[in-house]
């Protein structure tokens, strides 16, 4: 009968592999591997022969047709795994997993490793609710604009993944737009050189600017945002024009200068706030002509 495996593999340490894994491989026509070398090693360790073709984020999509074709018509048994932990999660598998949802092929997800979980369980940080935002964007600007966002959510426990590459930045970032945060850093879950760093985002950041190895291994980073602020939701609002004019008379800034800080704190985006300095622009130029 046909159906569709989901199998996490280790984050790190080989004995995490499950034996139900390595059955479901056993099983399978077909292994679907983001890496064909790294997953090749792994099957070798316990001794699994099935065939082995590459799925990755670049061929997902086409490929993932072509599998969904070939078990319809040939009644396939395949297993999806990624380089590490549990596919779909910030790793490729939603296309092919979506298309066997709408074919009404079986689709199996095994438990086993996922960095989230671990680092949620390690990270002494409420658990309750929490929100996964993987990946964040790479460049600076829109970096700040995903953890205001962050910043913004009425659920303040945060999963982030970062590379060794870019975790010193990703820290200055959070540092910049939540200075408050507890944050509990974790590297190279359940592996020899596994390492945990909780405090403030401040602390955290001093630690890992000082390790020499910081720019070795993956990150998954477990926050708590104390620097939520809550939204006035009375329905009472103050009009754009009502704050260029505070700004102008209780700061003596010009015109441009206060639609410029009401953009910085994010009070207007830049199309509304220069329709509201029009608007304010009339209003003096009028009182200046009528006097």
């Amino acid at each position: 009968m046909s159906k569709l495996y989901i199998v996490p593999t280790p984050i790190g340490n080989l004995n995490d592999m499950t034996t139900r894994a390595i059955e479901a491989l056993k099983e399978s026509n077909l292994i679907l591997a983001e890496d064909t070398r790294h997953t090749q090693n792994l099957l070798n360790v316990f001794e699994i022969k099935t065939k082995l073709i590459s799925y990755h984020k670049f061929n997902e999509k086409k490929r993932s047709e072509e599998i969904i074709e070939e078990i319809l018509i040939n009644d396939k048994i395949v297993s999806i795994v990624t380089d590490a932990g549990t596919p779909c999660i910030s790793d490729p598998g939603y296309e092919i997993v979506k298309l066997a949802r709408e074919n009404n092929i079986e689709v199996i997800g095994l438990a086993g490793a996922c960095a989230t979980t671990i680092a949620l369980s390690v990270s002494g940080i409420n658990t309750d609710r929490f929100s996964f935002y993987g990946f964040l964007p790479r460049k600076d600007k829109e970096l700040e604009e995903a953890l205001e966002e962050v910043k913004q959510n009425l659920i303040k426990t945060y999963v982030i993944y970062e590379s060794p590459k870019r975790i010193k930045n990703l820290l200055n970032c959070i540092n910049k737009v939540m200075p408050n945060a507890q944050l509990c850093v974790c590297k190279e879950l359940t592996k020899l050189h596994e390492r945990i760093t909780y405090g403030t985002v401040s602390e955290v950041k001093e630690i890992i600017e000082n390790d020499e190895n910081a720019e070795r291994g993956e990150y998954a980073i477990i926050g708590f945002n104390n620097d939520f602020v809550e939204k006035d939701e009375s329905g009472f609002k103050v009009s754009l024009e009502a704050l260029i004019f505070d700004k102008i008379y209780s700061k003596q800034y010009s015109l441009k200068d206060a639609v410029k800080e009401i953009v910085e704190e994010k009070n207007a985006s830049k199309n509304d706030a220069y329709k509201a300095s029009l608007n304010v622009k009339e209003f003096f130029e009028s009182n200046v002509f009528s006097n």
